[in-house]
């Protein structure tokens, strides 16, 4: 019986999905404008998005030491933090525009609670210590998974992840020469600097994300050639990473099964309470409510300047209508 013919949608189908499966073999770029599978799409909406989602909310844990930073050159260089992670936002939501999801989509998925952002960022940060606890442990974690990424499939999410890891290393160098001076200080500057390590520690290896055998979008992510290495294996390259810069530091990770398993050629680790991951990446963590909230109120404080820069280019735009006219 003779199968019947395609369609003119199914055969452009079948020949997009065996050029994205060509360039996905050898390991090049997919373009916006390439033919790629629904799945495909969506899984970079949904990653790209909720990644910058977590830049910008991640501003407000360290936006708030701004103005108590303990010196003027302290201040500076935390404003110039926060800034970069804006930018970071902006960069990441214009690469996922062009899969073709508006920026007003992505801010209301957001403040509506609809959409994810990391887990790291509800929690509090009651002392300076925090800022050097984030810079080293959460800014590391980041430099760890987001290298990668660098090499993602994507054209527009590997170019914009290039500039962003070149920023997120000068972070990560602030956190560690924060905590270095408070380890050089006082006893109660070190005991600030340990309890803030012992805070941010775990919540930093869960930034990675469930075990593998328990993430399911980690092995089609890495099948597409979007992520490069699973979650365990980025999270056993972080602490091998932490393990050496906290003996220069002076300072005890908090994890009293840490050590090198010479057999298996791995870092042995306490068990992950993933059970405080999930309760708080389902929005039940310390600050989830304030953060969300902080930003849906910016979001309405900030429309006039939205209405009056959208008036403005529709300005500019009548008056070169009517010079070309």
């Amino acid at each position: 019986m003779t199968a019947p013919a395609l369609t003119a949608a199914e055969a452009d189908s079948v020949v997009g999905q065996a050029v994205f499966d060509e360039i996905i073999a050898r390991d090049s770029r997919i373009e916006p404008r390439d033919w790629m599978p629904d799945a495909y799409r969506r899984t970079l909406v949904r990653q790209i998005s909720q990644h910058a989602h977590s830049e910008i909310i991640g501003m407000q844990p360290e936006g708030n030491w701004i103005t108590r930073a303990p010196s003027l050159k302290r201040k500076a260089i935390l404003m110039a933090k926060v800034q970069d992670e804006a930018g970071h936002g902006l960069y990441l939501y214009s690469a996922a525009q062009t899969l073709g999801i508006t920026r007003d989509e992505m801010t209301q998925q957001l403040i509506d609670g609809k959409a994810k952002y990391s887990s790291i960022f509800n929690y509090p940060t009651p002392t300076w210590a925090d800022m050097g606890a984030i810079g080293w442990l959460v800014d590391g974690a980041a430099i760890c998974n987001q290298v990668p990424l660098c090499r993602a499939s994507y054209g527009p999410y590997a170019r914009a992840m290039v500039r962003v890891c070149k920023e997120e290393s000068f972070h990560q160098r602030q956190g560690f020469e924060i905590l270095l001076s408070l380890m050089n200080g006082t006893e109660a500057q070190r005991e600030m600097a340990q309890d803030a390590v012992d805070r941010w520690y775990w919540p930093s290896l869960m930034m990675f994300g469930p075990p593998d055998d328990e993430s399911p979008n980690s092995a089609q992510s890495m099948a597409w050639k979007i992520k490069r290495f699973s979650n365990d294996e980025l999270r056993q390259r972080f602490v091998g990473m932490l393990v050496p810069q906290a003996e220069v530091l002076g300072i005890r990770l908090p994890d009293p099964d840490l050590r090198w398993n010479e057999d298996e050629k791995r870092w042995d680790m306490s068990e992950i309470d993933w059970t405080e991951f999930h309760e708080v990446l389902a929005g039940r963590g310390p600050m989830n409510a304030v953060r969300i909230q902080n930003r849906r109120d910016a979001h309405e404080e900030g429309a006039w300047v939205r209405e009056a820069a959208a008036e403005y280019a529709r300005t500019q735009a009548r008056k070169t209508e009517r010079a070309v006219a």
